[in-house]
């Protein structure tokens, strides 16, 4: 409940569903550039009893460039996520995994050219970006099916870049100018949607 309207989350997720994705898209056409560092990790997401991945890949500055769910956490599923972010990016000058061996061939055979650096120290960056979608799973109730994940992941995830601007690098001015670009921004979006 947030200014006297209650909200299910049903309601949510019908939102999501209706609009989410045309956001989404609004706020990745606007977004500058991907920085060339990435870095790719993968989360386990239990989905009606079953194990599914949930692969993300963030740059240095933190925003979330793409996910994807996946029933593998193998060396095909790394090739095929990582294929992914290229055809929207192009190429990474550095790619940053944990210590598994899964990403070794797919970087060496799509990304000829980057520098991939296998650490876990290395990584916290994306460790982090999973923090919100953890509280999100916790608060939905977790994930109906794969296919809603991804669908909600791909918006609330471009969503939030938006809208948490990260707090420790700002100065309570510059973070409530932000916060306030932020909502302004989401009502030229809403406006440009009603058109």
């Amino acid at each position: 409940m947030t200014r006297g309207v209650i909200v299910s989350r049903e309601a949510i997720r019908l939102w999501v569903n209706r609009f989410g994705a045309q956001f989404a898209s609004c706020i990745r056409r606007d977004r500058p550039g991907a920085a060339d560092k990435w870095h790719i990790d993968e989360v386990v997401l239990a989905i009606n009893g079953v194990n599914h991945w949930l692969w993300r890949a963030v740059d240095a500055d933190g925003d979330v460039l793409d996910i994807l769910v996946q029933p593998r956490r193998n060396a095909k599923a790394a090739k095929r996520f990582l294929k992914r972010l290229i055809s929207r990016f192009g190429d990474a000058r550095v790619v940053v995994t944990d210590k598994l061996r899964r990403y070794t061939k797919p970087i060496r055979d799509l990304t000829p050219n980057a520098e991939h650096r296998a650490h876990k120290g290395l990584n916290n960056r994306i460790e982090g970006s999973h923090r919100p979608t953890r509280k999100r799973e916790k608060v939905m109730g977790r994930f109906k099916s794969p296919r809603q994940a991804q669908r909600f992941l791909s918006a609330h995830d471009q969503i939030g870049v938006v809208f948490r601007p990260r707090r420790y690098c700002l100065s309570a001015t510059s973070w409530r100018h932000a916060r306030a670009d932020a909502f302004r921004l989401w009502d030229d979006y809403a406006a440009e949607l009603k058109a």
